[in-house]
């Protein structure tokens, strides 16, 4: 689709990458582990994410709205994936190491429209964003 529109965080996190992927194929978790709040609540989802799952969560990035998103990868205790509407991609990466799993977050807004993201000051917001969702994934996961 042209430019490499990816950004991502990578984090070692000392538990094994099942304990890592109960907690992100929890959509109720998805408000905890937000670095950047702005997912706000759970609207309606299934207790478990599994591939071509929908769920829609209320969001506030400068007004509140709401969106439904779709798992589009899922590869049990390895890779989880979802897009909304705009089919920008938030992904999950686990890798087993010793002693826990090497997690990286990425986001790809490689689509035509993916400049808008850019434009607005998206991408670093975004990247801070993932390094604060991986602590925080770390803390759950410790929970």
């Amino acid at each position: 689709m042209g430019k490499n529109r990816i950004i991502s965080a990578t984090r070692f996190i000392p538990a094994p990458p099942q304990a890592i992927f109960d907690v992100l194929a929890d959509p109720t978790k998805h408000p905890l582990l937000d670095g950047t709040k702005s997912v706000l609540s759970v609207k309606k989802a299934p207790a478990r994410l599994s591939l071509g799952a929908k769920f829609s969560m209320n969001m506030l990035v400068k007004k509140n709205y709401s969106t439904t998103n779709t798992v589009s990868s899922f590869e049990e205790g390895k890779v989880i994936a979802w897009h909304h509407w705009a089919r920008f991609i938030w992904r999950y990466d686990l890798v087993p190491v010793e002693g826990g799993t090497q997690v990286t977050e990425s986001f790809n807004y490689d689509r035509p429209w993916g400049f808008t993201i850019e434009r607005v000051g998206f991408i670093e917001r975004n990247q801070r964003g993932m390094e604060t969702s991986l602590e925080l994934l770390e803390q759950l996961v410790k929970k």
